[in-house]
């Protein structure tokens, strides 16, 4: 036991994941609705945009060294903050959160406002649709 928690306070001395960077917002979408942006804020701009809201625990390793690297993909992947695509991506947005895939489970299990009803996922998806066109 004193030999994990040693090594719980040793890995707090890697950098990684503690850097929670929110680079300025260069250009968002124009979306159809601030109800879609909403949605989308809560159940989407904390790994797909530069306003993360970065909770205490994920300063905390290994939890920062996760949170750290989900951010980066995600934004790699999709980032509303620096929208440059015109929608190309709106298939796969609507069929992965449609499918149940985004957000992911466990995020809600951390962040309980990510967690959209069954209407406000159709609402979420009928508005992405809206905003990028129908893909």
């Amino acid at each position: 036991m004193i030999g994990l928690v040693a090594l719980l306070v040793a890995i707090q001395a890697v950098p990684y994941g503690r850097a929670h960077v929110n680079p300025p917002v260069v250009a968002e979408p124009h979306w159809d609705s601030p109800t879609t942006r909403a949605l989308a804020v809560r159940a989407c701009f904390d790994c797909h945009s530069n306003e993360t809201v970065w909770p205490w625990f994920t300063s905390v390793a290994p939890i920062s060294w996760l949170a750290e690297r989900h951010v980066e993909e995600g934004r790699r992947k999709l980032n509303f903050s620096e929208w440059t695509s015109g929608g190309n991506e709106v298939g796969e947005m609507v069929e992965t959160i449609r499918e149940g895939e985004m957000p992911p489970v466990y995020f809600g299990w951390m962040h309980a406002s990510a967690r959209l009803s069954d209407s406000e996922t159709q609402q979420l998806i009928q508005g992405l649709q809206a905003t990028f066109g129908t893909g």
